[in-house]
């Protein structure tokens, strides 16, 4: 095999280990020697995330989806495709192209675990059989795609294995720094860096093009180059990111915009065509400038962020309008029912928005990662861990037959991103800067890392977030010490209360979202925090033509929506209409500790037609109708579809009462 060539390519390269960071102490996004990052990340191993809102959706994906997704992956003949390589079995391939790539993610996910020391010694077994499995199927090329070996090499780089080559290259990469980086064990690091070298000998500028027809292996290089340190590895981000002219005359205009890549990426003026290889585009894009400090960068990198905000977000912080080809729309086309919002979009918007995070400190980008988190992604995993959407639309009439949530897909990409995100989590909660630390997420959760100046630091936090907007910080240096903690305050609590050792702060600073508490400070002092909590009632743009006269509910970070199996019984949700009070605050907060896993429903009052909108013909006069008073109750949007299958909508209609 491979392994005595690449020692020596490694040795030559200057990528020894002891090099980089300390593999057991290196956060999600390595930004620590990013010379354009402002905040460095803290090590999933660093953060314990105690029982509060997340613990139980972790655990869902670690003790549950990891072991059940397995099972999944192996009847499927997905972890086969890399064993018939190698001889160790003699099946056939199974599945489509990009199978590798759900391997690959899944294993980065057992990695993430590992870190944070959840991951039960079956599934770490499995995982490094999985790998030994996988390193023994490359060829002595370095090349290794299971779609593309054996009796089809000859379609490499062809075809249609240009449109994911790369992308399961990418996800090669990030399972094997994620997995050195759990246990320090290059074997699957090594194997992608095997690839890498393949890649280096035989394609580029001066060499021949390659064209890459899904983004990912941007950011996975960039990930790679933190890694080693061979700068090699940066600059072939860039010659993807910058694009190959000579692959121009190989794609339609229609393809520049679906594949989102080819072209040069400073060159993009919006966000189109398949959202979640625009989503990675932008994050390969973002770790690049963190890199490179590149101008052209910046400026592309704001300009698409903008358009996504302003016209092409939904209010999930989920992304993509179209079915047809999981695109974006235009700007303001939202549709609801319609809406495709695949998973993986949503967790692109996260891991955009904490890398333009990390090069900022500018909390606008943790408001959306906040958004997209817990409603876009969130809604991505059942609660029981076992069944998985890939869409997540806003509207669903409750047929039968239109199953949601479902335990695999034709292309099960979705899953294991759920599972690595969710496993990773602890990784996004926490950073540090030259001037302090930074808490950009609230839950239970308890740091022990240290200062940039090396002094030991704990943080801790206790609250019922987000049920209920009380946050206690405690901040515990070794020593009594002068620096400032960045507390995030959320952009939708419009009065929130700061009290610092226990005296109220009056006018507290503001940094671009976060208070910017400096003072000296002793173990054990605490900062708390009261946001406020309550439900509104948000209007769409009216350029957004099917949420005209609607109105959607949220509550803190949460999206609600109204589900039909909680409506007065010989109802539809869409008979009602919530009604305006005269009251300050016209919903009614309700805990439910048995329902969805505990969680808190919201009733607001509401009118139905006395008539039933379903018994009323398609077109009348306008003429008043008669209505009938009641309730709307509402749940989080992540917990719809959960129980039977049933109606359900985020956008409800808003009339003043009558």
């Amino acid at each position: 095999m491979l392994m005595q060539t690449l020692s020596v390519v490694f040795l030559l390269a200057g990528i020894a280990a002891a090099q980089g960071p300390a593999w057991k102490n290196t956060p999600v996004l390595d930004t620590s020697k990013s010379p354009h990052a402002i905040l460095h990340g803290v090590p999933v191993s660093a953060v314990a995330v105690r029982d509060g809102f997340w613990s139980p959706r972790r655990k869902a994906a670690i003790s549950v989806s990891l072991p059940t997704f397995l099972e999944l992956l192996e009847q499927n003949g997905e972890i086969d495709n890399f064993r018939r390589l190698s001889g160790r079995k003699n099946v056939a391939r199974r599945g489509r192209i990009p199978t590798d790539a759900d391997v690959y993610k899944w294993l980065e996910a057992v990695a993430f675990a590992v870190q944070s020391g959840d991951a039960s010694p079956e599934i770490r077994k499995a995982a490094k059989g999985i790998i030994d499995d996988i390193a023994a199927g490359q060829d002595s090329t370095g090349y290794l795609v299971s779609a593309f070996m054996g009796e089809n090499a000859a379609q490499r780089h062809t075809g249609m294995a240009r449109n994911h080559e790369l992308y399961i290259f990418g996800h090669m990469l990030q399972a094997g720094v994620a997995w050195y980086r759990a246990v320090g064990d290059r074997k699957l690091l090594d194997v992608g860096i095997g690839m890498t070298e393949y890649l280096l000998r035989n394609f580029g500028i001066g060499k021949k093009p390659i064209f890459e027809g899904h983004p990912e292996v941007e950011l996975a290089l960039v990930e790679l180059y933190r890694t080693t340190g061979d700068r090699r590895h940066l600059d072939l981000a860039g010659y993807f990111l910058n694009g190959d002219p000579r692959n121009l005359a190989a794609v339609r205009p229609a393809d520049l915009v679906y594949l989102f890549t080819v072209a040069p990426f400073s060159e993009r003026v919006r966000l189109e065509g398949h959202a979640v290889r625009a989503m990675y585009a932008v994050s390969g894009a973002a770790d690049y400038y963190l890199e490179t400090g590149d101008p052209k960068y910046r400026a592309t990198l704001d300009k698409l962020w903008d358009d996504m905000v302003r016209g092409k977000m939904y209010i999930t912080g989920g992304l993509g309008s179209r079915a047809q080809g999981e695109a974006f729309g235009d700007p303001y086309e939202l549709p609801n029912k319609q809406a495709y919002s695949e998973s993986c979009a949503a967790i692109g918007n996260v891991f955009w928005n904490w890398r333009l995070l990390q090069g900022t400190g500018d909390g606008k980008y943790a408001d959306v990662l906040e958004r997209a988190l817990y409603n876009g992604a969130n809604s991505g995993l059942s609660l029981d861990g076992k069944l998985y959407c890939y869409r997540n639309p806003l509207e669903v009439s409750g047929a039968p037959d239109d199953k949601v949530r479902n335990a695999w897909y034709s292309t099960p990409c979705c899953p294991p991103n759920l599972e690595r995100v969710l496993a990773s989590l602890p990784g996004y909660f926490y950073s540090t800067s030259t001037d302090g630390v930074w808490v950009h997420l609230f839950d239970n959760t308890a740091m022990e890392w240290k200062l940039e100046d090396g002094t030991p630091l704990k943080i801790s936090q206790q609250t019922r977030y987000p049920w209920d907007g009380k946050v206690t910080i405690t901040v515990t240096p070794a020593s009594a010490k002068a620096f400032t903690v960045f507390v995030r305050k959320p952009s939708w609590s419009h009065s929130t209360r700061l009290e610092v050792a226990g005296a109220p702060v009056a006018a507290p600073l503001v940094q671009k979202g976060y208070f910017a508490i400096h003072r000296t400070w002793k173990p054990g002092d605490q900062v708390t925090l009261e946001l406020n909590i309550v439900p509104r009632l948000t209007a769409a743009n009216p350029l957004v033509r099917d949420d005209i006269g609607k109105v959607a509910v949220e509550r803190g970070p949460l999206v609600y929506a109204a589900e039909g199996l909680d409506q007065a019984a010989g109802t539809t949700i869409f008979d009602w209409q919530l009604a305006s009070s005269p009251g300050a605050n016209a919903f009614k907060s309700v805990w439910k500790p048995d329902l969805l896993g505990g969680i808190l429903t919201l009733v607001h009052p509401a009118l139905r037609p006395a008539v039933p909108n379903g018994e009323q013909p398609l077109y009348q006069s306008i003429a008043p109708r008669k209505y009938v008073a009641g309730e709307v109750t509402l749940i989080p949007y992540y917990t719809y579809q959960n129980r039977e299958p049933t109606s359900m909508e985020v956008w409800i209609p808003y009339r003043e009462s009558r």
